[in-house]
C-alpha cells in the first residue's frame, strides 16, 4: 500500500502539454518496440495498402489527410484485436521523378543525354533515396502507425519482378500486344501519355475557313482550327444527308499547297450544322478522323516529327519548321493564294499534359496496349454486385462511366525511368518476350549469332502500380503474406484516380488472384485551401502538414513558398498573400490537433476547405483532456484499485451511460467511414459530457464532508476509469496525447499493456444503459443553467451563497430535486432549498413549468445596478445607431468587401441581442422596488 502510494505521489503530471517535447520520442518507442508489425495476434487479418506517394519531394496536405484517416483505420483495428497491415512504400512515377531530376540536371547546365541512360538513371536512384526518406520521416511526424519492416518501392527487386511476370502472362494470353496506334504525345517529354493525363481546358483561338479547289473546277469550303494539319489530309467527309453537297461526293480535291488529290467521302460522323458542312480528314493527327479514315480505308500520312516539327512527309517549304510556325506559314501562303476565306474567333478545347502544360498532339506511333476492355468486364460487375463498395456510394457512378467506355491502354513511354519492357527485337523487327534475353534465346529456340536489342520503352507508373495489392506481399511468390492479408480491407483514396488507379487494380487483382484486392474503397475530398482554392504553388497556398505541427515564422513561409519561383511578379503577389493570411506565421499547433482537424474535416463532400484557424479549437481540445487528467489525478489522493465497495451515484451512473452511448456511435461512425461524426461525437462526450459537467459533478461530491469510503471509491474510480476508456476512444485520431496521458495513469487502472497502441478499444455494454439518471442530470444541468443565468445577470457574486425557493414543482420534479439536491447546492452555490408556493419578490427563471425563485433582497444594490446597466445601454445604444448608419449608407454596402459588410452586420445583430436582454433585467430590477 505504501508503495502504491509513493508511485502515486511521483505520477504528477506536468502543468502543460508540450506536444514537441514528446511526439518524437513517443514514436521513437513505438517502432522501436515493434508495435506496428503485422503478425502479432490471432485475429481477422485487416490491411490497408497505403497509395504510394510519388519520390518528387515530399508529402502534400492532401497525404496527410488521407494518411490520418488511415492510420485511424489501423490504429482502432489493431485496438479490436485484429491482425493489422497497414504496408508503407512509394511509387517511382516515372514521368514526374525524371521530370525533377531533368530540372536539376538543367539548372547545372546539363541534360540527360549528357549523362547516358546508366549514368542518369544513377542520378535518379540518389534522388529516391533522398526523397524516399523524407516522406516516410513525414510519415512518422504525422504518427503514421504503418508496418515500416514491411517498406516497399515500386522499382524494388521483388516489385520488378512481379511486373515483368505481368507482362509476360498477358501477352502469352494474348491480352498484350504492340501496333501502331494513335496516341497522345507530349513533344518536350517526347513520350506517349494516358488519356488521363490529358488537361482538357477552354482557350480563345481561331477557326480558319480555307477554299479547297476541286479537279474538275469549283472548290468546296472547310473550316480548322489546326491549320497546319492539312498538309496530312487525305480527304473531306460530308455528312451523307446533307444534300447541299450530294453532287460531291466522290469528287477529287486538288490539296492545296501539297501536289497531292483527295477524296470526298460521305461519313455520318460529320456534324450538318456545325462550320461548312465540311470536314478534313487527318487521320495521323486526330482521334475522331482516325476512326473515320479506318472506317473508309484511308492512308495514314504522318506529318510530325516527335519534337513537334514538320517532316519530311510535307513539302520542302516547310519541313524542319515547328507545328505553330507552320501554322503561321500556311495560313499566309493559303492567303496569298486567294484560299483563305475568313478567321473567326472560336473557344476550343486545348489538350495539355498535366505535367508539362504542352499542347500534345495526337501522334501515330508504335506502342505496346493492353486490351482494357477485356479485363474491365469483370472489373465492373464486381461493383455492380456488390463484391466492392464505394464510400460514399455515389463515386460508383464515376466508375462506372469509365469501365463501360474502356479503349485500350497504352502502357509504353519513352522514358528512361521506370520499368523496362521485357521485349526484345531482331534486325527484321521481330518481337521476343521473356525474362532476360538468355531467356528470350532459350525460349524461342534463337541462336547465339542473331542480334538481339531490347526494347527502349518503359511501362506506364500505373502498370505497376495496378499491381501493388498483390505484389508488395510477395506475389507472383505464394507466399504466407499474399494468403493472409490479401484481398485488403479498405482502399483509401482520392476520386482523382479512380480510373488511373483504383480500376486497374481491381482489373489486375481478378485476373491475377482471381479475387477482388479490396472490400471497400473510401474516397475522400479534394483539400482546398480556406477560400476553397485548390491548392497550388502558383497560388501560393500550399500547406506543408509538418509546418503546421511545428510552426513557422513568416519570413521562412514566404522564402518557402516563393523558392523556385523565376518570375518577379509571382514572387511578390505570393509574398503579397502569404504576409497577408499569415501575417505572425504559423503557430505550432502539435501533430494531434492537426490529425483531430482532418478526422473532422473528412465529411462526404467532394471539396474540403482546410482553415488553419480550425486547429486552435482542436489543440485546445487537447489541452482540454490534459488538464482534465490532471485534474483527475489531483483527485485521487487515498485511491486503491484493489477496493471493490463502490456506490454508485446518478451523476456515476449518468456519466458512464454516456459513455457507453458514445462508444456505439464510435464503431458506428468507423464502420461507415463517417469520421466527421466520429470527431464530432468524441468531441461532445469529452468536452461538454465529462469535462464541463462530470468532473464538476464528481469535484461537488468529493468536497462533501460526511462522504463515505465506498461512495468516494465510487466516484474515483468512474473519475480515472472513464478518462481511461476517453484515452483509448481517442487513441486512433491523437495517438501521442493518449499515449502519454495513458502511461501517467496506469498505475491507477492496473493496466497490463505496454502501450495504448495495443491496449483493448472500448465496447458497448448494454447493462450500462440507464435513461432514468440520463433524465434526472439532464433536467439537473438545466437548473444549474437557469440559476447561473440569473446570478450572472443580476451581478451576484460568485462566491456569495443564495437561498433558492421551488414553486409549481410536480411529484416527479421533486424526485430529481430529492435525488440531487446536495449536487445544486454546491454547483450553483445555494445556501438553502424551500419548496413553496409563498416565495418573496425574487428574480425567476423557468425550467418548463417549474419555477426557480431567487429573492434579490439584501444580495444586490438594486439602484447601482440599475446605474450600472444604464451605462451599459447607453454604450450599447451608439454602437446600435454608429453600426445602422454605416449599414445604410448605400456608398458603404456596394464597395466594401463583402465580409468587411458581412462582419458590421454579425456586430449590429450581436449588439441588438445584448440590448434586448438589458431590457429584461431592467424589467426584472424594476420589479424588486
Amino acid at each position: 500500500m505504501q508503495e502504491r502510494k509513493e508511485q502515486q505521489e511521483s505520477q504528477e503530471m506536468q502543468k502543460n502539454y508540450d506536444p514537441k517535447a514528446l511526439e518524437q520520442q513517443c514514436y521513437d518507442k513505438w517502432e522501436k518496440k515493434g508495435l506496428f508489425k503485422c503478425g502479432q495476434t490471432n485475429g481477422a487479418p485487416y490491411t490497408i495498402m497505403l497509395p504510394p506517394p510519388n519520390v518528387t519531394g515530399t508529402l502534400h496536405m492532401g497525404h496527410g489527410f488521407q494518411q490520418t484517416l488511415m492510420d485511424l483505420l489501423t490504429r482502432y483495428h489493431r485496438m479490436m484485436g485484429d491482425d493489422t497491415l497497414w504496408q508503407p512504400g512509394t511509387d517511382h512515377a516515372g514521368i514526374a521523378t525524371q521530370m525533377v531530376v531533368e530540372r536539376n540536371l538543367n539548372a547545372e547546365g546539363l541534360t540527360r543525354h549528357d549523362l547516358g541512360r546508366e549514368k542518369f538513371i544513377e542520378k535518379i536512384w540518389q534522388w529516391k533515396e533522398y526523397s524516399g526518406g523524407s516522406i516516410a520521416k513525414q510519415m512518422r511526424r504525422l504518427g503514421a502507425s504503418a508496418d515500416w519492416s514491411r517498406e516497399r518501392f515500386t522499382m524494388d527487386e521483388g516489385l520488378s519482378q512481379a511486373v515483368q511476370t505481368c507482362f509476360i502472362k498477358l501477352y502469352e494470353d494474348g491480352l498484350i500486344y504492340r501496333g501502331e496506334r494513335l496516341v497522345n504525345w507530349d513533344p518536350v517529354l517526347l513520350t506517349a501519355v494516358s488519356d488521363l493525363e490529358v488537361v482538357q481546358e477552354e482557350e480563345k483561338g481561331s477557326l480558319w475557313h480555307f477554299a479547297y479547289p476541286l479537279a474538275d473546277g469549283g472548290n468546296i469550303e472547310i473550316a480548322t482550327t489546326r491549320p497546319e494539319t492539312m498538309l496530312g489530309d487525305v480527304a473531306v467527309a460530308v455528312n451523307p444527308h446533307d444534300e447541299r453537297y450530294q453532287h460531291l461526293i466522290g469528287k477529287m480535291i486538288k490539296l492545296p499547297l501539297t501536289e497531292r488529290e483527295i477524296p470526298v467521302i460521305a461519313d455520318d460522323y460529320v456534324d450538318i450544322a456545325f462550320g461548312t458542312g465540311c470536314v478534313k480528314i487527318t487521320p495521323a493527327h486526330d482521334f475522331n478522323d482516325n476512326e473515320i479514315g479506318k472506317r473508309h480505308q484511308l492512308p495514314m500520312i504522318n506529318i510530325l516529327t516527335a519534337e513537334g516539327k514538320i517532316n519530311d512527309n510535307a513539302p520542302k517549304t516547310y519541313r524542319g519548321l515547328d507545328r505553330f510556325d507552320a501554322r503561321k506559314q500556311i495560313v499566309a501562303d493559303m492567303e496569298a493564294q486567294g484560299l483563305l476565306v475568313k478567321v473567326e474567333p472560336h473557344t476550343l478545347k486545348v489538350p495539355r499534359g498535366d505535367r508539362t502544360g504542352v499542347i500534345l498532339e495526337p501522334y501515330l506511333t508504335k506502342q505496346w496496349f493492353v486490351k482494357a476492355s477485356e479485363l474491365g468486364k469483370p472489373a465492373l460487375e464486381a461493383v455492380e454486385n456488390g463484391d466492392i463498395r464505394f464510400v460514399p456510394d455515389n463515386w460508383k457512378n464515376t466508375y462506372y462511366s469509365w469501365m463501360r467506355d474502356l479503349q485500350d491502354w497504352c502502357i509504353s513511354r519513352q522514358l528512361w525511368w521506370g520499368h523496362r519492357i521485357p521485349a526484345w527485337y531482331d534486325e527484321h523487327g521481330s518481337v521476343y518476350v521473356g525474362e532476360s534475353e538468355a531467356d528470350v534465346r532459350s525460349k524461342y529456340g534463337l541462336s547465339s549469332e542473331l542480334r538481339l536489342h531490347q526494347d527502349d520503352d518503359v511501362f506506364d507508373t500505373w502498370f505497376s502500380s495496378a499491381l501493388w495489392p498483390f505484389s508488395t506481399l510477395g506475389w507472383p511468390n505464394n507466399t504466407a503474406e499474399l494468403k493472409k492479408y490479401y484481398p485488403t480491407s479498405v482502399l483509401v483514396t482520392g476520386f482523382d484516380i479512380i480510373f488511373f488507379w483504383v480500376a486497374r487494380m481491381v482489373m489486375f487483382g481478378l485476373y491475377f488472384m482471381d479475387e477482388i484486392p479490396f472490400k471497400d474503397i473510401y474516397i475522400t475530398g479534394l483539400i482546398r485551401d480556406a477560400e476553397g482554392q485548390k491548392m497550388s504553388k502558383s497560388k501560393g497556398n500550399v500547406l506543408d502538414p509538418v509546418d503546421l505541427i511545428d510552426g513557422i515564422s513568416l519570413e521562412d513561409l514566404v522564402v518557402k513558398r516563393t523558392q523556385g519561383l523565376m518570375q518577379p511578379q509571382m514572387k511578390a503577389k505570393i509574398e503579397k498573400q502569404t504576409r497577408k493570411h499569415f501575417p505572425e506565421g504559423i503557430e505550432a499547433y502539435g501533430t494531434d490537433a492537426l490529425r483531430f482537424t482532418f478526422t473532422a474535416l473528412a465529411s462526404t463532400s467532394r471539396d474540403i476547405c482546410f482553415d488553419v484557424s480550425r486547429m486552435e479549437g482542436y489543440r485546445n481540445f487537447c489541452n482540454k483532456l490534459w488538464n482534465a487528467s490532471r485534474f483527475v489525478m489531483m483527485n485521487l489522493e487515498g485511491y486503491d484499485p484493489s477496493y471493490n465497495q463502490y456506490e454508485m451515484g446518478v451523476a456515476e451512473e449518468w456519466i458512464w451511460h454516456e459513455l457507453n452511448k458514445t462508444v456505439a456511435e464510435v464503431h458506428r461512425h468507423i464502420a461507415n467511414y463517417r469520421f466527421d461524426l466520429l470527431a464530432q461525437a468524441i468531441y461532445e462526450f469529452v468536452w461538454n459530457q465529462y469535462c464541463d459537467w462530470y468532473l464538476e459533478l464528481a469535484k461537488a461530491t468529493l468536497n462533501e464532508e460526511a462522504i463515505s469510503a465506498a461512495r468516494k471509491h465510487a466516484v474515483q474510480y468512474t473519475l480515472i476509469t472513464v478518462l481511461d476508456k476517453i484515452l483509448r476512444l481517442a487513441h486512433p485520431i491523437i495517438p501521442f496525447i493518449t499515449e502519454e496521458i495513458f502511461n501517467q495513469i496506469k498505475i491507477f487502472t492496473q493496466e497490463d499493456a505496454t502501450s495504448i497502441v495495443v491496449s483493448n478499444f472500448p465496447l458497448f455494454d448494454e447493462a450500462l444503459i440507464n435513461d432514468k439518471a440520463t433524465n434526472e442530470i439532464e433536467w439537473l444541468k438545466r437548473v444549474i443553467v437557469a440559476i447561473r443565468t440569473v446570478r450572472a445577470e443580476m451581478n451576484i457574486k460568485p462566491s456569495l451563497s443564495i437561498p433558492l425557493f421551488i414553486k409549481n414543482a410536480s411529484t416527479d420534479e421533486l424526485d430529481k430535486l430529492e435525488a440531487t439536491k446536495a449536487l445544486i447546492q454546491s454547483m450553483a452555490k445555494i445556501e438553502n432549498i424551500t419548496v413553496s408556493d409563498d416565495v418573496p419578490m425574487s428574480a425567476t427563471s423557468l425550467v418548463d413549468t417549474l419555477e426557480l425563485h431567487i429573492p434579490l433582497a439584501g444580495l444586490i444594490d438594486v439602484s447601482a445596478e440599475q446605474a450600472r446597466l444604464k451605462k451599459e445601454q447607453e454604450k450599447l445604444d451608439k454602437e446600435i445607431a454608429r453600426l445602422m448608419a454605416k449599414l445604410g449608407n448605400q456608398k458603404f454596402v456596394d464597395n466594401a468587401p463583402e465580409d468587411v459588410v458581412a462582419k458590421e452586420k454579425e456586430k449590429l445583430t450581436e449588439y441588438q441581442t445584448t440590448q434586448s436582454k438589458l431590457i429584461e433585467q431592467f424589467e426584472k430590477l424594476a420589479a424588486l422596488h
